[in-house]
């Protein structure tokens, strides 16, 4: 007999078991999008299952977005610069939401992504661009890791079971033109 305080309907349920998949993207894919790749992936708590993917990647991980996720505890083992391509095709995961960390990769245009996914642009400064001492490049390393931690811990806090998929869409949006 119902109480009135069961916490989720069915659909809830099913929704709250899911795993989402997301997609980040910057042009070269090494360093923001890579660090958000394994933010989402610790913080999303199984929850989640983040990639990483650039239109014209670097063909490897900048240096200092490593030294900035191994000096948190961050596990870096399966992290790669890789095309957005491997995404795109009908063997890759279904995405559920597509992020862009830069302005290039905000501009360009994208393959076609299987199943609607939301997206968002969220441009960051790159940090792999910071010219100066040893010291200035990795303070702008750790901006930019502070920086989509926090964007992504409030995204992890949303009421995706509750909130319909334009809703979804605007919010996140919006959470990109604060930044």
């Amino acid at each position: 007999m119902p109480t009135g305080h069961e916490s989720q309907t069915c659909e809830e349920k099913a929704m709250s078991n899911k795993i989402y998949n997301v997609l980040f993207i910057c042009t070269g894919n090494s360093a923001r999008s890579i660090i958000a790749e394994a933010i989402m992936n610790q913080l999303g708590s199984g929850n989640f299952k983040a990639y990483s993917a650039g239109s014209q990647p670097k063909g490897q991980v900048h240096p200092l977005a490593i030294e900035t996720l191994q000096d948190r505890k961050f596990d870096v083992s399966t992290l790669r610069s890789k095309s957005w391509d491997e995404f795109a095709t009908p063997e890759a995961p279904q995405m559920d939401f597509i992020f862009t960390v830069c302005d290039n990769a905000g501009g360009e245009v994208c393959p076609f992504w299987p199943g609607h996914p939301v997206t968002a642009h969220w441009g960051f400064p790159d940090p792999a661009a910071v010219e100066g001492s040893a010291d200035m490049k990795s303070a702008a390393f750790a901006v930019t890791f502070r920086e989509l931690s926090q964007r992504l811990r409030i995204f992890l806090n949303l009421p995706f079971a509750k909130i319909d998929h334009m809703s979804l869409q605007q919010q996140l949006r919006e959470m990109g033109e604060r930044a």
